[in-house]
């Protein structure tokens, strides 16, 4: 699987939420929160195309994209690399940190010992 970068996963991420998409949609919503030209949303979705990871098709005068790359099979591949290369391949680690670093709400922890218990029960 490609490894889409940073910018790359901001626009699937719009894709993923909101479906096929024209490049306005997607640069407005980018321009949101950061600095962005048009012409650089243009050329970045141009270049995730010939990746293979949009999809395009023509509308009159506008190109409308879609994601090609599934979100949970991208985040499932972003993940492991991660827990590889950071947490030398310990999930345990991984979920230590994150707990340890941020307030963890009680829902969540419902939520976390509901996944502990499905998986201990799948074993």
């Amino acid at each position: 699987m490609i490894k889409p970068t940073d910018s790359e996963l901001e626009i699937l991420a719009y894709l993923w939420q909101n479906g096929q998409s024209t490049v306005r949609q997607v640069h407005d919503h980018l321009a949101q929160t950061k600095e962005a030209g048009y012409t650089t949303t243009l050329k970045l979705m141009q270049i995730m195309h010939e990746k293979g990871l949009l999809s395009r098709i023509e509308e009159g005068r506008s190109h409308v994209y879609t994601a090609q790359v599934n979100e949970e099979e991208t985040q499932q591949s972003l993940l492991g690399r991660f827990v590889e290369t950071t947490f030398r391949g310990s999930a345990a680690r991984l979920v230590m940190q994150a707990l340890g670093n941020h307030e963890t709400s009680a829902e969540e922890l419902d939520e976390i010992r509901t996944l502990l218990n499905n998986l201990e029960n799948n074993r």
